[in-house]
């Protein structure tokens, strides 16, 4: 696939209906898992003009900072620590409509303001990362981001 996006729509809805088969088509072929999710971040921050998005990967039980577009963030994440760390514990996406009043958020940049955390999984169900996306705008995302990004990140197939 080329390295541009056409994208069609103007509906979130349709925006990611266009965007979905082209991050499949960027992603089917490369085995670099580094490549692969740092062309799904690109995609996204491109489509979406979200205020940072990016990869925390699972090692040794923590969270790392894996590729990303926006603003420097932050380099590790304990388990059940903050939205994304709550989203590895727990194994489940996590919808924050305004990060000031999720218990324990981790302020990796005073601009985010809503934010969600898909979990990405490896063959047999266990947390290899997260896909974080964050917003400076409160209640930015909803049912309609979560059910694309969940489609997104289940064509992950290695990180």
């Amino acid at each position: 696939m080329a390295e541009t996006l056409t994208l069609s729509g103007t509906s979130k809805h349709e925006q990611y209906t266009s965007l979905l088969p082209q991050i499949r088509a960027l992603i089917e072929h490369e085995t670099d898992p580094v490549a692969n999710l740092a062309n799904v971040a690109a995609a996204l921050r491109q489509t979406f003009n979200f205020f940072w998005v990016g990869f925390y990967r699972v090692q040794d039980n923590e969270l790392v900072l894996g590729p990303f577009q926006g603003p420097i963030a932050c380099t590790r994440i304990a388990k059940g620590k903050g939205v994304c760390g709550a989203a590895y514990e727990k194994n489940e996406t996590q919808l924050v409509p305004d990060v000031d009043l999720f218990p324990g958020h981790i302020a990796c940049s005073s601009l985010s303001r809503s934010e969600i955390v898909v979990p990405v999984h490896n063959a047999v169900g266990e947390v290899i990362a997260v896909l974080d996306v964050d917003s400076d705008e409160l209640n930015a995302f909803d049912e309609v981001d979560q059910t694309f990004l969940e489609a997104i990140v289940a064509l992950i197939k290695n990180v």
